[in-house]
């Protein structure tokens, strides 16, 4: 049984790479070619939250992790993370922009 997932890209990543949003969308349209049985079934923007959310569908046993370890070697530095959802809510990712780990000048 496939499963649809969200993966999901902050306002601020978008912000300080505009670019991503063209390329995350090219990967995630190839992926195919990678991981059988995987599509990407939409992508939009949130208007409220300014987040852009790709929609795909993922085959059984597909782990979300993989793809965004393999998604990160294509686009810059970043940290992801699954959200807590409660059922029957669809499993979502989130890509952000590296925590700054000081504010040193």
């Amino acid at each position: 049984m496939v499963e649809v997932v969200e993966i999901r890209v902050s306002y601020r990543y978008v912000k300080e790479h505009a670019w991503v949003v063209q390329g995350i969308t090219g990967f995630l349209s190839a992926y195919f070619m990678e991981k059988p049985g995987f599509t990407l079934k939409r992508h939009f923007e949130e208007l409220e939250t300014g987040m852009h959310v790709w929609l795909c569908d993922i085959p059984p046993k597909m782990k979300v992790p993989t793809l965004l370890r393999r998604l990160k070697e294509d686009i810059p530095p970043c940290q992801y993370k699954q959200l807590e959802t409660s059922p029957p809510a669809r499993p979502q990712f989130l890509i952000d922009s590296l925590e700054m780990e000081s504010t040193s000048s």
